[in-house]
């Protein structure tokens, strides 16, 4: 069985909860991504999106020079190195996910996208995790 190992994109960028919103939304455009993991001492703590930053932040007056702990998702659904594809489709689904973080025990190593899963199980498994995750 394939793991998320095999197919996670591997040392993601994260920033830590002191960083500034403005900061992690700088990084975020230059990295173009939508997200980005939290983390403390190499564990991931939250997530911020994009979303996040939009309707947390600017749509409440909050200051791009604030902590982004003061936004993020605390408690984001990680899984371990092992954790099958199937299995982490499977929460992607339960939990309307669109990306797990994998951790090596406290630290993190990657992150594992619904993109990944397509590429890795087929479309058909990905399209129907992506409908369940809309349907919700």
């Amino acid at each position: 069985m394939t793991t998320v190992s095999e197919v996670m994109t591997a040392n993601p960028v994260a920033a830590q909860g002191d960083d500034t919103i403005q900061q992690v939304a700088s990084q975020m455009q230059q990295g173009d991504f939508g997200s980005m993991p939290i983390v403390d001492a190499g564990k991931v703590v939250g997530v911020v999106t994009d979303r996040d930053i939009a309707v947390r932040a600017v749509a409440k007056g909050i200051s791009g020079d604030q902590p982004v702990r003061e936004i993020m998702s605390a408690d984001p659904v990680c899984v371990a190195l092992d954790c099958t594809v199937q299995q982490a489709t499977q929460l992607m689904q339960e939990r309307q996910l669109r990306r797990l973080y994998v951790q090596d025990g406290d630290k993190l190593a990657g992150v594992v996208a619904l993109k990944d899963v397509a590429l890795e199980v087929g479309d058909q498994l990905s399209g129907q995790t992506l409908e369940e995750i809309s349907r919700r």
